[in-house]
């Protein structure tokens, strides 16, 4: 009696998470699709005109679609790099007594408050690119390298828990077959832990998308599509974070609605993690 109670209550706990999660994918679909039904889909998605006070309002989000697109795939481009290059120092080449310092300092990085990360972007990071680069400062670089940092706990702990699961066997044949320390990385252990590696990107992905209170103080805000690296940028996040305090009636919707592109665009990407986290375990098991 005592393990079905047990049970029935497990049972409940796992289902009120799954209904939380379908409750607020219902919640926000239902407060964002009319307004996108009633302007049409690519009209809302992409023009460029986002006016939600004047009459008639405008909301068109393609600018903040574009920025967010050009912060995330720098913030990569500068995360992504690092952390796999952490990942590949922290299991391949350094010494396990320093990997036990190192790698609990890196996850550490996960744990500051990203208003944190923001301030000193604002104080450090902004003043250095407009003496050094020109601009405003406030920009899409500033934001790439802020969430670019923000980004490297996650993707160097699943890159090396992904090159930690390829056998030791495959080294091991490598070196005796000839084969450098480094050419044995490059040709065989990073091709083994491939899929891992591009689930841990992914991942690093949805959390730069999801980003808002760092993006908000060091990206400018500016609804315009981003020409340089330079120029300030507004993203979809933000969008939602700052106008929700005082929207109403349409513009009220067409956040939710933003909340709904931005709901699916993280979706895809965590789908598409797992696919290929759930093809790396068959294959392995294969």
């Amino acid at each position: 009696m005592k393990e079905k109670l047990i049970h029935a209550m497990l049972t409940l706990l796992a289902l009120a998470a799954v209904s939380s999660l379908a409750l607020i994918t219902a919640f926000i679909f239902i407060e964002g699709m009319p307004i996108m039904l009633k302007m049409g889909l690519g009209k809302f998605l992409f023009s460029s005109d986002w006016y939600p006070t004047e009459k008639p309002p405008h909301f068109g989000i393609f600018p903040m679609i574009v920025g967010s697109l050009a912060v995330t795939l720098g913030a990569m481009v500068i995360g992504g790099f690092l952390g796999l290059g952490c990942a590949i120092v922290l299991t391949q080449f350094c010494p396990p007594k320093a990997v036990k310092i190192l790698k609990p300092s890196i996850e550490l990085l996960a744990g500051i408050p990203s208003v944190v990360y923001g301030f000193i972007g604002v104080i450090i990071l902004v003043p250095f690119i407009r003496d050094v680069f020109g601009g405003w400062g406030l920009s899409v670089l500033a934001s790439s390298i802020v969430l670019g940092v923000m980004v490297l706990p996650t993707v160097t702990s699943i890159s090396v828990d992904a090159l930690q699961s390829v056998p030791k066997a495959f080294g091991a044949g490598s070196i005796a077959l000839g084969a450098t320390r480094w050419q044995t990385t490059h040709m065989v252990t990073l091709k083994a832990a491939r899929s891992g590696i591009v689930a841990a990107i992914i991942l690093g992905m949805g959390r730069a998308v999801g980003e808002t209170m760092a993006v908000i103080m060091v990206a400018g805000n500016t609804i315009d599509i981003p020409h340089s690296i330079l120029d300030p940028v507004r993203t979809l996040t933000s969008n939602i974070a700052l106008e929700m305090g005082y929207a109403a009636g349409e513009h009220h919707e067409a956040l939710f609605a933003t909340g709904v592109v931005l709901f699916v665009i993280i979706m895809i990407l965590n789908t598409v993690a797992l696919t290929v986290s759930r093809h790396r375990a068959r294959k392995a098991g294969a």
